[in-house]
């Protein structure tokens, strides 16, 4: 009986898993996300904790293998690392990431064992502030956040103006908990009356606010200021971006893609990430190439290129964006803040001495130090570069500065043809909702795009193929109570989980 139970355990611990996996994109099943952790609560319905912790670790195992794979892809096929080792990269990041279910599931039981709760009374508030902790533990990777799958869920995820994405976490587990509660106690031939009110109103406060919200962001849209964009997608192969003979091929298909674009006369044209596969800065040769690109448009040039700086007698380098005026002058430079772990630089450098960085072409990389926003005649704009886009904090500041609209410039060409392109892209309209501000979106590969202040994807391109696609955005002035104030919602969860924890760990346990 007891072998049957831990059968049945492991069964609905691994659906859980797929069911998460099936939620994200590509796969883009939303939905399933409502349920997704059903069968993972009722797996540790009246288990120990090492037994609980072992279930979500399990779930963990599953969903992130399922929703990361692609990055054997990226450290295997463009980062030349082993096969093997690459497997072992992915399967450590996966194991810590796995750590937060289980410390979920093993929490859960625990405050539930001494504290006699429901589990549907705090198991939201623990697992938000599990998933805010994720955010920055280790520099933070708070790549696929449950609220995350709901990108295509228009009206539910307008409340992300007020706390953030980490609110859609917080709903979506309630009504898992909600579910199994129901579940639970239909066994018992009783229907918890109470708590499904109280869910389906939660739920219903979100989704009015939402199509309320969007009537009124739609119709403020038309009042703002337009700005015609012209977005690039050049399509570099990764494995000759860095090329030195391929560099002028590169400006080419760059000036190519932008004279098409700027027959749509756009204010803005944007290239992606290291778009000049060479130091912009000292480029005899080619800078004048680039220069001449924003003359010959008439449109200010935003692009990403690597930079150096000598300080100190050491030379340090960069991921940086600038931007040039129709006249041909730089105005304005932005250094990367949030770098990647192994891709952009090595964490622990001293005790990881034998792991090089990841990325072709320079090396480690430097931290820029502050936001900055560059400023058009008509209005000032933020540039996220690659996966600064996932970090909301970092994203709201260029808006609580004044940004009137957001670029992120990416190379998802690391990600080969996998869904990873997808779940980066969709993470982007998260922002636009936070900050009720447009996100236009340019990358070497794809996906290019522009998003809406409400999270509408209103142009998308596709991947591995060369695009120039323009869009007229509109400037936002307004600052969103996300904005002003950031995660307070996720503070909140924190603090509640903190002090339900304590107070749990103060009571004499009850018998498993």
């Amino acid at each position: 009986m007891m072998e049957a139970m831990k059968k049945r355990d492991i069964l609905l611990s691994l659906l859980s898993g797929i069911l998460l996996v099936l939620s994200f994109p590509s796969f883009d099943l939303e939905f399933l996300a409502w349920i997704a952790l059903v069968p993972l609560l009722y797996s540790i319905e009246e288990k120990g904790l090492v037994c609980s912790f072992k279930l979500g670790f399990l779930t963990g195992i599953i969903s992130f293998l399922g929703i990361l794979y692609w990055i054997i892809v990226a450290v295997h096929t463009y980062g030349n690392i082993p096969l093997i080792l690459s497997a072992l990269i992915l399967l450590l990041l996966v194991v810590y990431l796995s750590l937060f279910i289980g410390a979920f599931t093993y929490l859960t039981r625990l405050i539930q064992n001494r504290s006699g709760l429901q589990t549907i009374l705090f198991t939201p508030f623990l697992w938000v502030a599990l998933e805010y902790l994720r955010s920055f533990l280790l520099t933070g990777f708070p790549w696929a956040n449950l609220g995350y799958s709901q990108y295509l869920n228009l009206p539910f995820i307008q409340m992300a103006d007020i706390t953030g994405a980490y609110g859609l976490s917080f709903v979506v587990l309630l009504v898992n908990a909600t579910l199994f509660w129901v579940l639970h106690q239909w066994s018992k031939r009783v229907f918890p009356f109470k708590e499904v009110i109280v869910t389906a109103i939660i739920l219903l406060c979100f989704l009015i606010y939402g199509y309320l919200k969007m009537g009124v962001i739609d119709r403020q849209m038309i009042q703002n200021p337009p700005l015609k964009i012209g977005l690039v997608q050049g399509n570099i192969d990764q494995s000759i971006k860095w090329d030195k003979s391929f560099q002028i091929e590169t400006l080419k298909i760059y000036e190519k893609l932008s004279s098409k674009v700027a027959e749509e006369k756009p204010d803005l044209i944007v290239w992606p990430e290291t778009a000049t596969p060479f130091f912009f800065q000292d480029a005899k040769e080619y800078q004048p190439l680039v220069l001449d690109i924003p003359k010959k448009t008439n449109a200010f040039l935003l692009f990403g290129t690597p930079t150096y700086k000598i300080q100190k007698g050491k030379v340090n380098h960069y991921n940086s964006a600038y931007l040039v005026s129709p006249s041909g002058e730089p105005v304005g430079k932005y250094d990367k803040i949030h770098l990647v772990p192994f891709g952009e630089y090595v964490p622990m450098q001293d005790l990881l001495f034998f792991i090089g960085s990841l990325g072709e072409g320079i090396g480690d990389f430097k931290s820029g130090k502050e936001t900055f926003n560059f400023s058009l005649p008509q209005g000032k704009f933020g540039v996220l570069i690659c996966f600064e886009i996932i970090f909301p904090d970092l994203c709201r500041r260029f808006v609580k500065k004044g940004a009137n609209f957001l670029v992120t410039i990416t190379n998802d060409a690391w990600f080969g043809r996998t869904s990873a392109p997808y779940q980066h892209f969709s993470m982007a309209t998260f922002r636009a909702v936070e900050n009720r501000v447009f996100v236009a979106r340019a990358a070497n590969t794809g996906i290019t795009g522009f998003i809406d202040p409400r999270g509408k994807i209103l142009k998308q391109g596709g991947i591995f193929k060369e695009e120039a696609m323009d869009g007229t955005i509109r400037l936002s002035s307004q600052k969103t109570f996300y904005t002003l104030y950031g995660d307070i919602f996720a503070w909140v969860c924190s603090a509640f989980s903190a002090l339900l924890l304590a107070y749990a760990l103060f009571q004499r346990p009850k018998k498993y």
